[in-house]
């Protein structure tokens, strides 16, 4: 018996160092980020603020993809947002993304930011949901939320976004129109750590657990949203 607790012992150790077991570390976005517009905007929310699953909390985790830190990675088929750190880690998040036929995929940059976003919705929403404002101004009622980056590529404005969502209940799903949305403090934190001109990554679909994958060509598709 004792030798086959040490033979067990010895293969956990074994499975630790090389790295087929992950650390995972919740973390709630620090109230810190929070501005106090934020929390004046947040307080009178009107939407439901469910929680979110515990494998969709902020998390910091180990992270072992080929990306610089200060890259965002985004995983539309596990529903997950990197925000890629030195020393083999990164903090994670969970997303709500878009549905097969709108998803977006490809590497792009921040090309602009925006804290409490105003909404245009394009014409393509229009024609699929009827009786929608011309636009929404910002506010915590407004469908992106508290911050927005905006994708583009080749200097161009994608029409995509990762921006903030008055439906926490859905992180984790893929039922939005191709943007990738999160909540609004973690979108809030993520805001606060990265710049315009940062590379986001999102993965082609079934590639997110191909963790060497370089294959990244910017697919087409537009999104509903814009602003």
């Amino acid at each position: 018996m004792t030798s086959l607790k040490a033979k067990l012992g010895i293969l956990a150790a074994g499975l630790m160092l090389s790295g087929c077991m992950q650390t995972t570390s919740y973390q709630a976005a620090p109230e810190a980020t929070l501005k106090p517009n934020d929390k004046v905007q947040l307080a009178k929310a009107r939407y439901a603020k469910v929680p979110v699953a515990e494998p969709f909390r902020r998390a910091i985790v180990d992270y072992h993809r080929r990306e610089l830190a200060g890259t965002i990675v985004v995983d539309s088929d596990n529903h997950y947002l990197y925000l890629v750190q030195d020393g083999g880690k990164a903090i994670r998040y969970g997303i709500t993304v878009g549905e097969e036929a709108l998803a977006f995929s490809g590497i792009a940059k921040v090309g602009n930011m925006a804290e409490w976003p105003k909404w245009t919705p394009t014409a393509d929403i229009h024609k699929r949901i009827e009786g929608l404002p011309a636009s929404v101004p910002g506010g915590v009622d407004n469908p992106l939320g508290a911050r927005a980056l905006y994708l583009y590529q080749g200097g161009r404005d994608t029409l995509f976004r990762i921006h903030g969502t008055n439906q926490p209940e859905y992180i984790g799903a893929s039922i939005s129109s191709g943007c990738i949305r999160m909540t609004n403090e973690d979108v809030i934190d993520l805001y606060s750590k990265v710049k315009q001109g940062t590379i986001v990554v999102v993965l082609d679909p079934k590639q997110g657990d191909s963790p060497y994958n370089s294959k990244m060509a910017l697919q087409g598709g537009g999104s509903s949203i814009t602003q």
